[in-house]
């Protein structure tokens, strides 16, 4: 097994604990023989538990890990936090060699895990599979560099772009396999936020009900009528940046928008939006008195069009997701 195949076996084994490492990232780990057979998986465990390095190297044994190679999404930490140094435990453990993804742009590691193992005298290479690694962690490293959790708007429509009947129903749009989907991306979340529009007209729960995982904190954007299944939630008002950047300090990684449109212009026309997740039906309004995805001014003129690239177009039962991501620097 080569290193580009050992980076792909450790993304897989982080994406088993996306929902359960935040603050901390997800990151997959994996110990491989001389011959290049993996020995042994690993992945970072709720905070306070070991991170993913250590909880290989604990599954592959003192004697296999000796002279084995060490195959990580992210590079190792070398400071104390919640857990001890994962540099030291490579060490201790006589790894001969690892492989890091990316590097960590944490203050607190930015480099030094790398420098460390080299000073330790262990090889290391840097940049196998860092796209794939830095798509699977865009919201840990947006926080990471702008203490702002990494915002997606999750969008439904018919395929041409209407959420809505001119009545106002909505429900449902999209099929049960993209609800579900849906719902994961909320348990990813560390956060979800909707206008009190929204609260008022559907009254929703804002939940994680169809599939596995935690309940996201509950943002809402003006103040939510007594008795709203959204309470208990946080209630805010004003600028967005503030709001961002007081749920980055909460240690929101990511940051699920929901709507409706005027949150979603909202947070589109401030620049805000990292990645736009959009479910698409197969069916057609045919008519331009049916609600849009957007309830505002649109960009004037094509040279001010915002434009991404497509990560992934999947078909989730009868929908598609497309997904949209804005920022070239994290994925």
């Amino acid at each position: 097994m080569d290193d580009t195949a050992a980076m792909r076996a450790a993304i897989t084994a982080a994406a088993t604990v996306r929902t359960s490492t935040a603050p901390n990232p997800w990151v997959g780990a994996v110990i491989a023989s001389g011959d290049g057979s993996i020995i042994a998986t690993g992945a970072t465990q709720p905070p306070g538990g070991p991170h993913a390095e250590r909880v290989a190297l604990a599954a592959a044994g003192p004697a296999a890990a000796r002279g084995a190679t060490l195959v990580t999404t992210l590079e190792p930490c070398s400071h104390h936090g919640r857990t001890p140094p994962c540099v030291d435990a490579i060490v201790a453990a006589g790894i001969a060699r690892v492989v890091v993804g990316i590097e960590d742009p944490d203050p607190l590691v930015a480099g030094r895990g790398v420098a460390a193992l080299r000073a330790a005298g262990i090889d290391v290479t840097v940049g196998v599979e860092a796209v794939a690694v830095a798509d699977q962690l865009a919201p840990y490293l947006v926080h990471r560099r702008t203490g702002r959790p990494y915002v997606v708007l999750k969008l439904a429509a018919t395929v041409d772009g209407r959420t809505a009947a001119p009545d106002g129903t909505s429900q449902w749009i999209t099929g049960p396999d993209a609800r579900a989907d849906a719902h994961r991306l909320r348990a990813e979340s560390q956060a979800i936020l909707v206008g009190a529009g929204t609260v008022r007209t559907d009254d929703p729960a804002l939940t994680v009900r169809l599939v596995e995982g935690p309940d996201p904190v509950r943002v809402v954007l003006g103040r939510a009528p007594a008795g709203a299944k959204v309470h208990p939630c946080l209630e805010r008002t004003g600028d967005l940046g503030p709001i961002l950047d007081e749920l980055g300090g909460r240690g929101v990684l990511q940051l699920l928008v929901e709507g409706g449109a005027s949150v979603a212009h909202a947070f589109h026309a401030a620049g805000l939006v990292d990645h736009y997740v959009v479910y698409l039906a197969p069916a057609v309004f045919g008519g331009d008195d049916a609600l849009g995805l957007f309830r505002g001014p649109a960009a004037p003129t094509m040279a001010v069009l915002r434009r991404g690239r497509f990560r992934s177009v999947r078909r989730l039962g009868d929908d598609v997701r497309l997904d949209l991501v804005m920022r070239a620097d994290v994925g």
